[in-house]
């Protein structure tokens, strides 16, 4: 299984949102996971509840085994999606990564 960790900065941490992180970046990474050590998540709000344009931020860190961590970010004004576009994003970050490491 998966280890997910999930990190707040400006949003109040919900069950709601460590569900939707977990499920998302579960169902994205599924076929990575014997390959990951971990993923950590930040979410933030950069205006913290003042509202605005592309205020939530979504950063996913991804461990994979014996190699550097890999990056993605997303903002948006919907946390949900924000999440979930990031979890894409780091989906084909990775098959890029293990496809090249696999390659060799």
């Amino acid at each position: 299984m998966l280890h997910i960790e999930i990190w707040y900065t400006g949003l109040d941490r919900s069950d709601a949102l460590d569900n939707h992180v977990r499920e998302q970046v579960g169902h994205e990474l599924k076929r990575f996971s014997e390959r990951l050590t971990r993923v950590e998540a930040y979410l933030s709000d950069e205006n913290a509840g003042k509202g605005g344009p592309n205020d939530r931020r979504c950063v996913l860190e991804a461990r994979p085994r014996g190699m550097e961590p890999i990056v993605v970010r997303d903002a948006g004004d919907d946390i949900f999606l924000v999440v979930r576009n990031t979890a894409r994003k780091l989906e084909r970050a990775l098959s890029h990564k293990f496809e090249k490491a696999d390659a060799v």
